[in-house]
């Protein structure tokens, strides 16, 4: 497992990483979670992702009892914070619910600080100099190391970044975008700009497009599925991308590997990738996935441009 920089900070993250989004707490108990945990650390992964809104908080929850296990050094841990719950200030990006929400996210976890803390998502009614103001004090106060957002927009970023260094204020150093052969052009396009500026780091999620690049909708959405349990991912399953994750199966025949693993190990070959995020309910998922780091040698320049062609980015 190679080891690659956040941006330009100092932290280091393994190439693969395990987030939680789903599964912890809704398809693994305690038991699954602490061997799915222990295989991956294992396999070299480091860094482990969740967020407050995951599962009502039994993400959190659970991870925080698997990784009672490890020493807290070898651990790369993030949450992400806004969907705190029902409450007129448990959710969002406001100084009160940032501050309680992580002393509430770091209480499921059993944990003093996390590594990186998220803004889940952006929040159109908090000024983001609130937002920054109050992600510094928690990295002043040792809550955290590091800040990023997650599905920002370069515009929001950029708009963090100005008010952070007029601030003197700790700036985010890394964005948590969807990023996938069928969901390319934020990531490629739109944030082009922060790389070159700003030297972004991005933890990506969704190498498999919630499944599709598998294969395993092809017929239908099974019982059990992502697109089961989540409504609003129904709707990615158009006919155009059945099409492409077809096309992109039967390249997979040809490299004598699984479509999931060449669609991770495209996200691989990435530079601008910090880290990809898998999401596993079973241990045979993720030894299936971990396979994507030896595909990611075979995407050989030819590869890479059939997958171009297959699955093209689309242009604003």
């Amino acid at each position: 497992m190679l080891y690659n920089r956040m941006g330009r900070s100092g932290l280091r993250l393994s190439e693969l990483s395990l987030g939680s989004w789903i599964t912890f707490g809704r398809q693994t108990d305690l038991a699954a979670t602490r061997a799915i945990l222990r295989r991956a650390f294992e396999a070299g992964i480091n860094f482990f992702d969740t967020a407050e809104g995951y599962a009502a908080g039994a993400a959190e929850s659970l991870m925080g009892e698997a990784l009672k296990d490890f020493r807290r050094s070898d651990l790369v841990v993030s949450t992400k914070i806004f969907h705190g719950g029902a409450g007129p200030n448990d959710t969002g990006l406001s100084w009160k619910h940032v501050i309680e929400g992580t002393h509430a996210s770091l209480e499921r976890l059993r944990l003093d600080y996390v590594d990186i803390l998220f803004c889940h998502r952006p929040d159109p009614h908090t000024p983001i100099e609130e937002t920054v103001r109050a992600m510094d004090v928690l990295v002043r106060q040792g809550k955290t190391f590091y800040w990023g957002t997650s599905e920002w927009s370069a515009e929001q970023i950029a708009e963090a970044l100005r008010i952070a260094r007029e601030c003197n204020a700790a700036p985010p150093t890394v964005e948590q975008p969807q990023y996938n052969l069928l969901w390319r052009q934020r990531l490629e396009r739109e944030y082009e700009p922060l790389f070159e500026r700003h030297g972004l780091g991005t933890t990506t999620w969704s190498p498999l497009a919630s499944g599709l690049l598998t294969g395993k909708y092809e017929a239908g959405i099974p019982k059990g599925s992502r697109l089961d349990l989540i409504e609003w991912l129904r709707a990615t399953r158009t006919e155009d991308n059945l099409r492409k994750a077809g096309a992109v199966a039967a390249l997979a025949r040809e490299l004598s590997c699984t479509p999931g693993q060449l669609s991770i190990a495209w996200c691989l070959k990435n530079p601008r990738v910090s880290t990809v995020l898998l999401g596993v309910s079973r241990r045979e998922q993720l030894e299936e996935n971990l396979g994507a780091l030896s595909v990611k040698e075979r995407l050989v320049p030819s590869v890479m441009a059939e997958l171009d062609r297959i699955c093209p980015v689309r242009e604003a």
